[in-house]
């Protein structure tokens, strides 16, 4: 599949595009800036697209299979940042890959988004955010999958984690960013991903082995 990479420029998003240059896929990496292209083709993204999720970025979405929308504020926005990019980003993306007739939709989250209020008040804004941009995408017409990941490293990949609906203590637990950007890359075709929003974490199983027992 093409598949667009929305926030190809973050964190998680930079190890998508990478990863899928190894993958049977190819990669529409979108980026904000002129300046982040020349990343993106060392990073090996098939094509890029300059495009602002602030903004009108439908076009991004013309020769797009796939979705995988790893976009976000960063920790150092505000609220208004979070709602801009996290939420209303989001469901412009939702309505776009509606029309341009995108065959799956993968979305990184976080964990703890199917429990907003149970999270601390200081993150409580980014946890709504995340929990209605879930639910929005869970109540249109796209095939979706939805990655809910834990607390995350820049430790190297291990390729292994393990999955929930939702954990019930993460305790000390967190899990790599090339990690979860395997997962969501995995989720664009793993059937066992269609219509869910789970949890994931580092484990003891191989990442797509771990993300088919999902019932």
């Amino acid at each position: 599949m093409n598949v667009l990479v929305i926030g190809a420029n973050g964190q998680v998003g930079k190890h998508v595009v990478q990863q899928l240059k190894e993958s049977e896929h190819t990669s529409i990496a979108m980026v904000r800036k002129e300046e982040q292209v020349a990343t993106m083709n060392d990073l090996g993204a098939d094509e890029v697209v300059i495009a602002d999720l602030e903004d009108d970025f439908s076009h991004a979405f013309k020769q797009a299979d796939a979705v995988i929308f790893a976009a976000g504020s960063g920790g150092s926005t505000g609220a208004d940042k979070t709602l801009i990019i996290d939420l209303w980003g989001a469901i412009k993306s939702f309505q776009y890959a509606e029309k341009a007739s995108i065959n799956h939709f993968v979305q990184l989250s976080s964990i703890g988004a199917g429990d907003p209020d149970a999270q601390p008040d200081k993150i409580k804004h980014y946890m709504v955010a995340k929990a209605v941009s879930d639910q929005m995408l869970m109540s249109t017409s796209l095939s979706y999958s939805i990655v809910r990941p834990g607390p995350l490293t820049n430790e190297d990949a291990t390729g292994k984690i393990k999955v929930a609906d939702a954990f019930n203590d993460v305790g000390e637990d967190s899990i790599t960013r090339a990690d979860v950007a395997t997962a969501l890359i995995d989720s664009l075709t793993n059937k066992a991903t269609y219509g869910k929003a789970f949890e994931i974490l580092a484990g003891e199983k191989e990442i797509s082995d771990a993300l088919s027992t999902l019932n």
